[in-house]
């Protein structure tokens, strides 16, 4: 048998012994391959430290230092700015200075990367933006005002069927004058019911049908100082009064109270 032949032979019979249960061979890279288990390999060829049977031992992983949890880290950075700046101002050397300077310098550089990645959030996730509820451009909050006002004129035609106001008033009252026919144009404009009360018994030009106040303002919950002009909305299904507001108010302000505290969740314009 010629030197060719030796090598075939060898070759065929190492495939024949790896097609059995495989065994871990280390290549000239360190990268492990499959060989077979049989003795003849591990026991009597013995071929080194190109091949072995048993798995190599793992070097034991060095344990890490547990960082301290952000809350404490930030707190921690904090700390040491007050330091810093506390150095530099009762030992205003030009080290001191400037090493309040320099971290004072690394903490708005963080704000800044913090800052940065808020706004890409916001962008790419329209869930996290408020600005799309409630814009804050120019552009956008006069489409916004624009689109609530629809919302409120088309809404106040219908309050009528359900809700009500009590106006309080005295004849006393100078502002009363003024906001009194303000509220009247209101009323008329969208139909909407205007119980006038008076405080001091005296007459309203604009609300000649007023009653005398009889316990009404306490009943309505507007506490005891007795301020006016006061207006309550009252909800005739629910029976429950719901403030509008003190003072003179404009015809837009009155018509956006009302139709906030109708029509408008609570919460979802802040």
């Amino acid at each position: 048998m010629n030197h060719r032949q030796c090598i075939a032979l060898l070759a065929a019979s190492s495939l024949a012994l790896t097609a059995t249960v495989p065994l871990r061979a280390s290549d000239g890279d360190g990268v492990e391959v499959r060989q077979s288990e049989d003795a003849l390999y591990c026991k009597e060829r013995k071929l080194g430290t190109w091949f072995y049977c048993e798995k190599p031992k793992e070097e034991p992983r060095k344990a890490t230092a547990a960082q301290p949890p952000a809350r404490e880290r930030l707190a921690a950075i904090g700390t040491q700015l007050e330091e810093l700046k506390a150095r530099a101002i009762l030992e205003p050397s030009p080290e001191n200075v400037t090493a309040y300077v320099r971290f004072q310098r690394e903490q708005l550089d963080r704000s800044s990367m913090f800052a940065d990645v808020w706004q890409r959030a916001l962008w790419q996730d329209p869930g996290l933006d408020y600005t799309l509820q409630r814009p804050v451009s120019t552009l956008g909050k006069r489409a916004w005002i624009d689109e609530r006002k629809s919302d409120r004129d088309r809404v106040m035609a219908s309050l009528s069927q359900r809700y009500g106001v009590f106006y309080f008033f005295a004849s006393s009252c100078g502002a009363c004058d003024i906001f009194s026919p303000i509220l009247k144009s209101v009323s008329d404009k969208y139909g909407l019911a205007v119980l006038a009360v008076s405080m001091d018994g005296g007459p309203s030009a604009s609300f000649p049908g007023y009653m005398v106040d009889s316990g009404q303002y306490e009943k309505l919950g507007l506490g005891t100082d007795r301020q006016v002009p006061a207006l309550v909305l009252f909800d005739s299904v629910t029976k429950q009064p719901m403030p509008i507001g003190y003072g003179i108010l404009s015809q837009d302000e009155i018509m956006d109270r009302v139709f906030q505290l109708t029509q408008v969740k609570v919460g979802s314009d802040y």
